[in-house]
């Protein structure tokens, strides 16, 4: 059984016992968390529950750790006119173990 959620404008495709990595949710390590936007969900029989959201899906989840992203750096550059331009930026991100997906 599979389930494509939204969360944090993203989709992710998630299972049961499974870790994914979201973007940052409120809530410490250890707490539960709850995700209704479900898109899609795929059962074992081969049944598939589809739309824009499916109203009767839910995925519940247990927040394991919080953390940032390796760092992307952005660098600008115009020959002959001496102009550099950099920037990094890492982005925060919620890990969440997947406990079980209700239909």
């Amino acid at each position: 059984m599979y389930a494509i959620i939204s969360a944090g404008g993203r989709q992710y495709s998630v299972s049961p016992n499974e870790s994914v990595r979201v973007e940052l949710l409120e809530g410490a390590p250890g707490d539960s968390v709850e995700f209704d936007n479900v898109v899609v969900v795929a059962g074992d029989d081969g049944k598939v529950l589809a739309g824009p959201q499916v109203a009767s899906a839910k995925v519940t989840g247990v927040i394991e750790e919080h953390g940032r992203g390796k760092k992307v750096r952005v660098f600008k550059f115009k020959r002959r006119k001496m102009f550099r331009w950099h920037k990094g930026h890492r982005q925060d991100f919620t890990q969440v173990k997947i406990n079980d997906i209700v239909v």
